[in-house]
């Protein structure tokens, strides 16, 4: 026989949802309430009711050893049953409703009790602080039971002390009246408990609307799941309350905004300083995927209001996609240019084909010559004004697209670039953007020109843009460098907006600016300094007897101007 399973023990703890948990719990504080303030109050009660027994003992003790015939029989008479003193201290106690009133003399002999066989007996408990002449309250325990007690001495006429008064009163009443006043006491905490659970009640039913029910162990859960995600996701979490400070930031919000906890408790302008990112996050720019530069790092931003008046953005790094983008615009440049050149030079392929069919051998050799000639020499013009090989190949490349879309693009004769620059990456950028902005804004327009003037002055570096378009408004000079910002129609691959910022962004990081004006002739002037730009010159060792080196040196260029003749 298989073994009979263990009766399955019965296990009583506390309910799993929340509500009833809070309202078992405060109505278990109502209750435990009601019951220490009820006890706190029985407690003096009962210490008052004795000391109001003791104090009423005590003046009917005065009362009757003010009698002038309680301390006359006393002295004058013995003590018996039908005695003046026995009569008038019963005629006392049956009037104040005493348990007894007994009269003693110096010697401790009764000559009043409620019980006659006890008269003419010493009494039970000492009286000797009453015959010293001092009143005596107290609670004690004497032949008739347990009783508050009031004792006072007894003069005579002459002021001496014959005797003294014991009265007491029976404890059995005092309790009486403390038991009689608990049920009023029990009603009022019954009552108290009673508000305590309605409002217990409400109060719990308030939690579970704002909580949905769910138990503590389900909300610490919660909690615990969100801090992971919180900390765990790629993208930065920013929670503000209601009143537009930030009260919540992830890692990855620290990490791309460049802050830590010292920005909790504080709103976005302090804590960020001003910029489109601030605007963004205190709701000041409102949309969907909202584009924003912060430092060196290009965020998409979205921001979502909650129930309580406060606000959650989220933050996602779109560096590597804009510096991807950046060189997909580079390679589908480059690939505009490779297209350029190829239908220039099917066209001059098609030229040269058609003077050799015609057997005009001189006018190809010469053709050729002219085509090569202007490669090169556009080329070495680049190279020789920009020794930087970066900023050169682009300008040459850009050349070439500006001339398949019809617009001339010029390198001042101004132009004087070393390779000496310390981010020609950053310099890369920055032209070429610049050019993209001036071919985009020559484009259609009748004798488009664009002039770029790239000049060094000691260590800065000068960048000047000019172009033959429309020009920009006086009254967006300002915003035109702002995230976002355009006037041309998003692409199908990203957002614009990105370019100008990102310039003025470079320029400032290197503690430069950029500006834009008015062109002379029209259209706009844009002109980035970028200070502290170049490396020092390394210094030219001078060596004894070198007249013949310097004189080859110095003749150098116009020898390689010969030799490319």
């Amino acid at each position: 026989m298989s073994p009979t399973p263990p009766a399955r023990r019965l296990r009583l703890g506390l309910p799993r949802r929340m509500f009833s948990q809070v309202l078992l719990m405060q109505v278990a504080i109502a209750a435990g309430v009601a019951v220490l303030a009820t006890g706190l109050f029985l407690a003096p009660l009962s210490k008052q009711l004795d000391q109001e027994a003791m104090r009423r003992a005590l003046a009917i003790a005065e009362t009757t050893a003010q009698d002038p015939q309680i301390a006359e029989g006393v002295r004058t008479t013995p003590p018996t049953r039908d005695g003046p003193v026995q009569k008038e201290a019963e005629r006392i106690r049956r009037a104040t409703h005493a348990e007894y009133i007994v009269v003693l003399d110096e010697h401790w002999v009764r000559w009043s009790h409620p019980t006659a066989s006890q008269i003419g007996r010493r009494v039970s408990t000492s009286p000797s602080e009453a015959l010293k002449g001092k009143e005596v309250m107290e609670i004690d325990k004497g032949t008739l039971g347990r009783s508050a007690r009031g004792k006072v001495p007894l003069y005579d006429t002459d002021h001496r002390i014959v005797g003294a008064v014991s009265v007491g009163i029976a404890y059995d009443s005092v309790r009486a009246r403390l038991i009689s006043a608990i049920p009023g006491l029990f009603a009022y905490a019954g009552g108290a408990l009673a508000v305590g659970a309605l409002a217990a009640w409400l109060i719990s039913r308030r939690v579970q609307r704002q909580t949905r029910d769910l138990a503590f162990s389900d909300i610490s859960a919660l909690l615990a799941e969100r801090e992971a995600m919180l900390h765990g996701i790629r993208e930065g979490v920013v929670a503000l309350d209601r009143a537009g400070r930030i009260r919540l930031l992830n890692d990855e919000a620290r990490r791309l905004l460049g802050i830590g906890d010292e920005a909790v408790g504080r709103a976005p302008d302090e804590a960020l300083g001003a910029g489109r990112t601030t605007d963004v996050l205190a709701g000041r720019v409102t949309g969907t995927d909202l584009l924003t530069v912060r430092g060196r790092r290009v965020l998409i931003a979205n921001r979502m209001p909650t129930d309580d008046g406060g606000a959650v953005a989220t933050l996602r790094d779109r560096t590597e996609l804009e510096q991807l983008g950046r060189e997909l615009d580079s390679t589908r440049g480059l690939i505009d240019a490779l297209r350029a050149q190829d239908h220039e030079h099917a066209n001059r392929m098609h030229t040269l084909l058609g003077l050799l069919e015609l057997e005009m051998y001189d006018d190809a050799v010469e053709f050729v010559g002219e085509v090569v000639g202007d490669h090169r020499a556009t080329a070495e013009q680049v190279t020789e004004k920009i020794q930087d090989p970066l900023l050169a190949a682009l300008l040459v490349g850009k050349a070439t697209v500006a001339a398949e879309r019809g617009v001339a693009l010029w390198v001042s004769e101004r132009t004087r670039l070393p390779d000496r620059l310390i981010d020609p990456r950053g310099l890369v950028t920055i032209v070429g953007n610049l050019v993209d902005n001036a071919l985009d804004a020559v484009a259609g327009t009748p004798h488009a020109r664009v002039e770029a003037e790239l000049r060094a002055e000691g260590r800065t570096v000068v960048l000047r843009v000019r172009d033959t378009g429309p020009g920009v408004p006086e009254d967006q000079r300002d915003v035109i460098f702002t995230e976002g910002w355009s006037t041309k129609r998003p692409p199908a691959h990203g957002k614009r907006g990105i370019g100008l910022s990102l310039v003025r962004r470079l320029a400032e990081r290197q503690g430069g600016s950029a500006a834009v004006c008015a062109a002379d002739g029209g259209g706009a002037e844009f002109t980035v300094v970028l200070p502290e730009a170049l490396t020092e010159p390394a210094p030219e060792p001078v060596l004894a007897g070198s007249a013949e080196p310097a004189a080859r040196t110095a003749n150098a260029p116009a020898a390689a101007e010969e030799e490319a003749r």
